[in-house]
C-alpha cells in the first residue's frame, strides 16, 4: 500500500498538526519517548498509525519504533515516519534533535481527510493527545488546523523572511488556529490573565505554564461563520491592537479562496488540466481550477485538407517509415521510467507525455539546439505513430520532417510541425498539446 505523500496533500484538505517540544537530554531515549507513544496509542483511535518506517517498513509496535529510530540514527539525531495507508490516511514525522540541550522533539502530523474531524469526540481526543504531549514536552507554540487554512495564513513565517523567523520563532501571537498551545514566554508576553480569559471553546493552563486554546468544538467546520467569528474573537482578544471586523474580513477572504469550484475544463485537454491542478498546494487548488476553467487552447492548425496533401518525395518509403519508428523509440527511451504508458502509444500516453514535459519544464531547462535536434523529431514521430496506430492514419513521408504528414480521414496532419511548436516554452506544451491534436484528429477521421 502507498503511504501518504506530499502530492496527496494537494488533493484533499488534511488536519495538520505541528508540534515542537523538548525533553531532558539526561533521560534515556526509550523512557523519554514513553509519554509520547503512550498518548498516541491512547488517543489516536481510528487514525492510529499502523506502520513504522525507518530504512524499511514494519508493522507498528514499540519495538518497531525503536528499530526505526536506530536505523535512522545520525550524528544530529533521528527522524522516522509513522503511517496509516488506509483511510483515514496518516503521515506522522517524528524528528528528534539529540545534539541540542534540551533535546528537540518535533512532530508533523497529517490526517486526511479533514472531514474525519467533523465528529466532536474525535476532535476532543485529538485535543487530549496534544494536551498530553504539551504537558510532557514543553513547547513555544503548537497548532492544529486545516492545512489549507495554515497555508493561507502563511504559517509558520506569517509574512516574515526566513532569517527573521529562524531568529525569533514563535515569539508572540501571530495567528490563532483551531487548536493552539502557547508556551510560557508567549503567555508572559500576552499576560496570563488575558490569555486565560480568551473567549474560546476551551482554554486550559497546563502544569508547565503553557496554555491550551481551542477555538471551536470541531476542526473540520473551520469555515463556518460561527467558527470564523470565534477565531476572530480569540485573536483580537489576544492582540487588542487588531480590529475584529478587519480580522473577520480576512478570514472570510480565506473562505472565498477555499470555496469549491467545479472543474469545467476544455474537453480535449481536461485530463491534462486535471493533473495540473493536482500540482498546486491545497490552498491554491480552487483558484487554479477557476483559472483553468477559463483556459481555451488555440485550435490546432497543423493540418491540410486531404486533397491539398503534399505528395511523398522520398525515394524509399519503407526506409522513411522505419526512421519514424526509430525516432519514436527515442521518446520511449527518454521517458519510459517516469511515463511507463509511453510503451503503449495510446491517447492516454500522449496526456502522460504532455504532463511529464510540463512538470519537468523540459523546453526551458535543456539547451535549445538539443531540444530542436533531438526532442522535436522524437515527439513528432511518436505523435504520428499514435495517429497511425489508433486512428488508422497513413504516413506520407517527406524529406523535410516539418512537411511529413499523416492522413486521417479527409485531413492530413503535420505531427513534426506540431512538435516544433509544442517544444517552444512550458506554456506551449499546453497550447499545442499532443492530446488536443489527437482529439481533433479523432473528431475529423470520419
Amino acid at each position: 500500500m502507498k503511504l501518504l505523500r506530499m502530492r496527496d496533500l494537494n488533493l484533499e484538505d488534511t488536519l495538520a498538526l505541528s508540534f515542537e517540544g523538548t525533553f531532558d537530554p539526561d533521560i534515556e531515549l526509550e523512557p523519554a519517548l514513553e509519554p509520547f507513544l503512550q498518548a498516541l496509542e491512547e488517543y489516536a483511535g481510528e487514525w492510529m498509525p499502523n506502520i513504522a518506517k525507518g530504512k524499511r517498513r514494519r508493522n507498528y509496535s514499540r519495538a518497531a519504533v525503536w528499530k526505526a529510530l536506530e536505523e535512522r540514527r545520525a550524528e544530529w539525531g533521528s527522524v522516522i515516519g509513522l503511517h496509516r495507508p488506509t483511510g483515514p490516511a496518516v503521515s506522522l514525522t517524528l524528528d528528534l534533535g539529540l545534539i541540542h540541550s534540551p533535546c528537540a522533539l518535533r512532530v508533523d502530523l497529517d490526517v486526511q481527510p479533514l472531514t474525519f474531524f467533523t465528529d466532536e469526540e474525535r476532535c476532543r481526543r485529538l485535543v487530549e493527545l496534544v494536551r498530553a504531549w504539551a504537558t510532557h514536552y514543553p513547547v513555544s507554540y503548537a497548532s492544529a488546523s486545516s492545512e489549507a487554512d495554515l497555508q493561507l495564513a502563511d504559517y509558520p513565517t506569517f509574512g516574515r523572511d526566513d532569517e527573521t523567523f529562524y531568529q525569533n520563532g514563535f515569539d508572540k501571537v501571530y495567528e490563532v488556529f483551531w487548536l493552539n498551545v502557547f508556551g510560557p514566554e508567549v503567555v508572559k508576553t500576552v499576560g496570563r490573565e488575558r490569555m486565560l480569559s480568551t473567549p474560546a471553546h476551551r482554554v486550559e493552563e497546563l502544569p508547565n505554564g503553557s496554555v491550551l486554546l481551542v477555538t471551536w468544538p470541531t476542526a473540520a467546520d473551520f469555515t463556518r461563520e460561527e467558527a470564523r467569528q470565534a477565531q476572530a474573537r480569540a485573536l483580537v482578544h489576544l492582540r487588542p491592537e487588531l480590529d475584529f471586523h478587519t480580522v473577520l474580513r480576512t478570514l472570510h477572504e480565506r473562505n472565498a479562496t477555499l470555496a469549491p469550484v467545479e472543474p469545467r475544463f476544455h474537453p480535449d485537454v481536461a485530463p491534462l488540466l486535471s493533473r495540473l491542478v493536482d500540482t498546486v498546494a491545497i490552498s491554491k487548488r480552487q483558484r487554479r481550477i477557476a483559472e483553468l476553467n477559463a483556459y481555451q487552447p488555440p485550435e490546432p492548425d497543423e493540418w491540410l485538407p486531404a486533397n491539398a496533401a503534399l505528395p511523398s518525395d522520398v525515394p524509399d518509403t519503407q526506409a522513411a517509415l522505419e526512421h519514424y519508428s526509430l525516432l519514436a523509440e527515442y521518446l520511449v527511451a527518454l521517458l519510459h521510467t517516469e511515463v511507463p504508458s509511453v510503451f503503449e502509444q495510446t491517447p492516454e500516453s500522449l496526456t502522460d507525455v504532455d504532463y511529464q514535459f510540463w512538470h519537468d519544464r523540459f523546453p526551458e531547462i535543456f539547451e535549445r539546439h538539443n531540444v530542436d535536434a533531438r526532442a522535436v523529431p522524437a515527439v513528432g514521430a511518436y505523435l504520428g505513430q499514435v495517429l497511425v496506430r489508433r486512428l488508422g492514419g497513413q504516413w506520407i513521408p517527406r524529406k523535410k520532417l516539418e512537411e511529413v504528414q499523416v492522413r486521417v480521414g479527409q485531413r492530413v496532419w503535420l505531427p513534426f510541425l506540431r512538435a516544433y511548436k509544442y517544444m517552444r516554452t512550458r506554456q506551449s506544451l499546453l497550447d499545442c498539446s499532443l492530446s488536443q491534436l489527437y482529439r481533433e484528429a479523432e473528431r475529423h477521421r470520419g
